[in-house]
């Protein structure tokens, strides 16, 4: 060690951000260890237990200096039982640095010191930006997708995108680029391993942050989102300023920040309706595209009623009951839907036949409200974010209207659709200021 040693690390504490007490500790424990090594080689006699060596570097000159210690090991039992080691320094004495051990084995140590302590420093240093950044979207570079992960490049490092994080309809091709929501940032023996997902509802919710100024400045505000990625979701939003149109502002002029979100998710279809401070309102909301007539809510059971119209029980449902899957999963009610005919027939009741074979109209009390009734579609949001779903069979073709019967039957959406369930089927949706008419 020399000056120009010294003067090497400090130049690293201000490059590198490494502090110079660390490398300086780093280097003193390496050398021991090292002189440890070549005494031991020199004097073969002796017991390698009942030696150690310390070392200590002058902060300024760079001088080096050793001790020789005389050890004393002593083993007892501690209170659990297991074997403990205590060492003791008996003696310790000041030994010189050779000139062989300075210029060879010396310098061989401190450049493996160095060497280490820089990629241990930028490892932290790396790990320490990630650290809190759990919920944030990043853009990373396929690099290797295999059927249990795909890694993505970050710069600085590899991000792993694991098989239950990825979408399954979503083909990850090596160079191309792609976000990706952060779960989990965690130490590793070879640098900090981010856990990122593509399936996660907070990617929708900063996609909308990314795409919406005012999403961003809290002028809107997502309430809820409940997805199914790789097919449909459902956002619920709010404004804070009456003059402002939450759906509006999300859609964006002639749908296109809806359109970029959509983009992103690889044509994930994408509703956005208002939420409602009124559980009944914010249900028929819920489940648009589809036109509700009632909405009746019972908080005891958690349980909402819905009423459509015989046209629109289809649509009210979804293809295998995924609109009302994601809208019990927006709202976190149990719906129960069924059409005008089916709640006027429950109303009516079943006619009883007397003993003398005369039949006498009797009407029964109507059906509960948190029974599912086999003519109608149930959707319940279960406790872990799933839902149940009930599909309904479809209505008499001779009462459905021609016009919404091939939306009704499949039950989709357009992926940019708005909260007026009459655009649902065009392709671009209106502007921000038409939807705020609608």
């Amino acid at each position: 060690m020399n000056q120009e040693m010294i003067t090497a690390l400090r130049e690293l504490e201000r490059e590198k951000g490494i502090a110079f007490e660390t490398i300086l500790a780093g280097l003193e424990e390496a050398m021991a260890s090292a002189y440890k090594s070549w005494w031991k080689q020199q004097h073969p006699d002796l017991d390698e237990e009942a030696f150690g060596v310390r070392a200590s570097i002058d902060p300024e000159s760079g001088d080096l200096r050793v001790w020789i210690q005389e050890l004393e090991r002593i083993e007892h039992e501690d209170d659990e039982g297991e074997i403990a080691v205590e060492i003791n320094v008996l003696s310790e004495e000041d030994v010189p640095v050779t000139d062989e051990f300075k210029g060879r084995i010396g310098a061989q140590t401190a450049k493996q010191v160095i060497f280490q302590k820089l990629r241990d420093a930028e490892r932290e240093m790396t790990y320490e930006e990630f650290a809190g950044r759990e919920g944030d979207v990043v853009t990373g570079i396929v690099q290797q997708s295999e059927r249990r992960y795909t890694l993505l490049d970050l710069g600085k490092v590899e991000a792993l995108l694991p098989q239950a994080e990825q979408v399954p309809s979503e083909p990850y091709r090596s160079g191309e680029r792609l976000k990706a929501y952060i779960t989990e940032v965690r130490k590793g023996t070879k640098g900090p391993q981010i856990v990122v997902s593509r399936t996660h509802p907070g990617l929708l919710r900063k996609l909308f942050e990314l795409e919406v100024p005012e999403v961003e400045e809290g002028i809107v505000e997502l309430r809820a989102v409940a997805r199914e990625p790789g097919h449909r979701s459902k956002i619920a939003v709010s404004s804070n300023e009456p003059a402002v149109d939450p759906v509006g502002a999300c859609v964006g002029p002639k749908g296109s920040r809806v359109r970029n979100v959509v983009t992103e998710l690889r044509g994930e279809k994408i509703d956005v309706v208002p939420w409602s401070s009124e559980p009944s309102t914010f249900v028929a909301n819920a489940l648009q595209p589809a036109k509700v007539k009632e909405a009746r809510v019972d908080p005891e059971t958690q349980t909402a009623l819905v009423i459509v119209p015989d046209y629109q029980l289809s649509l009210a449902i979804g293809k295998e009951g995924q609109n009302a899957r994601l809208a019990a999963r927006l709202t976190g009610w149990r719906i129960d839907i069924k059409s005008e005919t089916q709640f006027a027939d429950e109303q009516r009741g079943p006619k009883v036949v007397s003993d003398e074979g005369s039949g006498a109209g009797a009407p029964s009390s109507p059906a509960p409200l948190a029974a599912a009734d086999p003519s109608g579609a149930t959707a319940e949001a279960a406790p872990d974010g799933a839902a149940e779903s009930d599909a309904a069979p479809a209505p008499d073709p001779d009462s459905a209207d021609p016009a919404a019967e091939e939306a009704g039957a499949g039950g989709e959406s357009d992926p940019t659709s708005t909260s007026d369930p009459e655009t649902a089927s065009e392709t671009v949706p209106e502007p921000a200021e038409e939807t705020a008419d609608a």
